[in-house]
């Protein structure tokens, strides 16, 4: 199994994610520049966290145009792994993998701190190694991170088993209470249709847990 892990200008947590896919799983890791345009190597595409391109205009707005990621969307349509966190999930909704947008914080502020995620969908090949409704713990660090989308498409991503994290406190209580930035439906993690594109919301920041994510957050890879 070999992992790409995209380089934008800007990115800063492509290091830590490949020290968790080749320093943690020990699988051959490839670190792609946004200038590259042929992955057909690589079999589980990431797009880690940071601030490409400076998030200019909007976080991922101008990394959806890189040639990485046209490549990235056509590696997907193959039904090849793709993975977004943090930065990355913005860059997947940009380019149309992902359904949705991240917005600023309910409160405007910048958030670091810890957040519990309940395990809502354990069938994914992202999640399996976890028991479905067990609650996690995971650092967050993220000033837009509130997960948005129309109505109906929340209601697609509950009726169909995409969302696979859900904010919550340690019980494993959903409610605003415990959601940290105003995401709709405590909306932490989801997948697309066909199950091969994750996003762990920008706020759980998973590489930052590797000593935990390190040997489940890619179960069945």
């Amino acid at each position: 199994m070999k992992f790409g892990v995209v380089v934008f200008p800007g990115s800063n947590c492509d290091r830590d994610m490949a020290w968790v896919t080749q320093g943690l799983l020990g699988q051959t890791t490839r670190m792609v520049w946004h200038e590259e345009s042929d992955i057909s190597d690589i079999d589980v595409m990431v797009v880690p966290g940071g601030f490409s391109y400076g998030d200019y205009l909007r976080c991922g707005a101008i990394a959806r145009f890189s040639p990485v990621m046209k490549a990235t969307i056509d590696h997907a349509n193959r039904g090849k792994p793709v993975l977004g966190v943090c930065n990355g999930f913005q860059v997947l909704t940009e380019v149309g993998l992902l359904p949705g947008a991240l917005m600023r914080n309910r409160d405007l502020h910048f958030i670091c701190d810890r957040a519990s995620l309940k395990v809502e969908n354990n069938s994914s090949i992202w999640t399996r190694e976890y028991q479905s409704g067990q609650v996690i713990t995971v650092p967050i660090a993220h000033g837009e991170g509130c997960y948005y989308a129309e109505p109906d498409v929340i209601q697609q991503l509950e009726d169909q088993g995409q969302v696979l994290f859900r904010y919550c406190n340690p019980q494993g209580d959903a409610n605003q209470g415990s959601n940290p930035n105003g995401s709709l439906n405590n909306i932490a993690g989801i997948r697309n249709q066909q199950g091969n594109v994750p996003r762990h919301d920008a706020p759980p920041r998973a590489r930052r847990r590797r000593s935990h994510w390190g040997h489940r957050w890619f179960g069945g890879v």
